[in-house]
């Protein structure tokens, strides 16, 4: 096989999606033809973050791969699993007494690729570099992989592009997340990297960043605090396929996915 799918799907909001990723993804892969997927899961529980039953229901449903953001922590619970279970990974430039890894592989029919998830730094903690991080991480599994793909979880876009343009070519697939709105500019850089600033969110369609719409207008023109609820409605599955040509140890194609569910 000289071309692998690899499907990456947006930031999951709420249990719904959750319930819409549980009855649709294995059909979504086989119509995609995808051999690996990525699902961003850090808004997957209510009230933000991830708890364990979300988890293993994305990853039963046909995920290879969680990966989260700044959120991440926001359940208690996933802490001790997220040292037991290694599909399920934490941005990389969290201190190493952090629980869990930043980084794991996954088997892409007979391939081997290491996914690593790192944050933005620019309007987000005051973590490490995730420049630095991320070259120590390359560095580190140098011959144990064969391709890499990273979730950029990131608020700036030019931080996620200047992510893009330092390791293009060093990792094939990179994608953003964290701000809920795909973007669109998909694209291949230069040395073969395939890349989107950002995949969108998995959530309510009619909704601001899947939270309901009254109650984001109520927090910016009162300016009190409002207590934030998942909004109600349709689902729309957001994300990106990306085409990984093993001839070429390129990327040949960034395809923007956008699904909506009653």
């Amino acid at each position: 096989m000289s071309k692998l799918q690899i499907l990456a799907v947006g930031d999951i909001v709420g249990p719904g999606a959750v319930s819409i990723i549980e009855k649709n993804l294995w059909q979504i892969r086989k119509e995609y033809r995808a051999d690996a997927v990525i699902v961003n899961g850090e808004n997957a529980a209510v009230g933000n973050g991830l708890d364990v039953a979300s988890a293993k229901t994305i990853l039963f449903s046909g995920a290879d791969v969680i990966t989260t953001g700044n959120h991440v922590w926001q359940k208690k619970e996933i802490k001790e699993y997220l040292d037991t279970e290694q599909k399920i990974i934490r941005p990389a430039n969290y201190p190493p007494v952090c629980p869990g890894s930043g980084y794991t592989y996954c088997d892409v029919c007979g391939w081997r690729m290491l996914v690593i998830n790192a944050l933005g730094t620019i309007f987000l903690d005051a973590l490490e570099s995730p420049f630095a991080v991320i070259d120590r991480i390359l560095k580190r599994e140098e011959g144990r992989y064969d391709f890499a793909a990273l979730d950029f979880h990131a608020e700036a876009t030019s931080e996620k592009l200047a992510i893009a343009n330092y390791f293009d070519g060093r990792i094939q697939i990179i994608f953003g997340t964290h701000t809920h709105v795909q973007t669109a500019d998909a694209k291949i850089f230069p040395k073969g990297t395939g890349y989107i600033t950002d995949l969108g969110m998995t959530g309510p369609e009619n909704s601001i960043l899947g939270v309901k719409s009254e109650m984001i207008i109520e927090k910016m023109t009162a300016k009190m605090p409002v207590r934030f609820e998942i909004a109600d409605g349709p689902i729309t599955l957001c994300g990106a396929l990306f085409t990984y040509d093993t001839d070429k140890k390129a990327v040949i194609s960034v395809t923007p996915i956008r699904k909506e569910f009653a």
